[in-house]
């Protein structure tokens, strides 16, 4: 695997387990089980999900939502977020995006070490306005507290 981890892609019957991991870590559930929604998962000895990563494309391949990047607390410290969001960044830009957004009102240096800036999230929103996230913060009234990060993928 390139990015350092071993990482599988996310099948139905996975879903209930990265539901498990995600609530655990505080994450957004919207759409996991979504056929456009591409999640990975890395698996501990065991077979527990101790990390995740995935991203939804626009409906014009454009952008990238990433997504569900998390590392469970007790393989922190590794290097294993970067790998994980590396890997979400390097799989949107070869499906063809030119560039990646997200949400994260707690990791803005973890994203900044990754070349993302502060952005505007009505312009996330309106790029990536047919997203599982993006609609679910819309509805629930959450878009208006969310921060939201961006980058040209073509830096990838």
């Amino acid at each position: 695997m390139t990015c350092g981890v071993d990482l599988e892609r996310c099948r139905a019957t996975d879903v209930d387990a990265l539901t498990a991991f995600l609530s655990d870590v505080d994450l957004t559930l919207s759409g996991l089980d979504a056929p456009g929604v591409r999640l990975w998962i890395e698996r501990d000895e065991s077979g527990a999900v101790v990390g995740s990563t995935g991203y939804e494309i626009s409906g014009d391949g454009d952008h990238a939502l990433i997504r569900s990047v998390a590392v469970s607390s007790t393989q922190r410290s590794r290097g294993r977020g970067s790998a994980l969001a590396r890997f979400a960044i390097d799989r949107a830009a070869e499906e063809g995006a030119l560039r990646a957004w997200l949400f994260s009102r707690r990791s803005g240096p973890f994203w900044q070490s990754l070349g993302f800036a502060s952005a505007d999230r009505d312009e996330l929103a309106e790029a990536l306005a047919d997203t599982h996230q993006v609609r679910l913060f819309q509805q629930t009234g959450q878009l208006a507290r969310e921060v939201a990060w961006s980058r040209r993928l073509d830096a990838a």
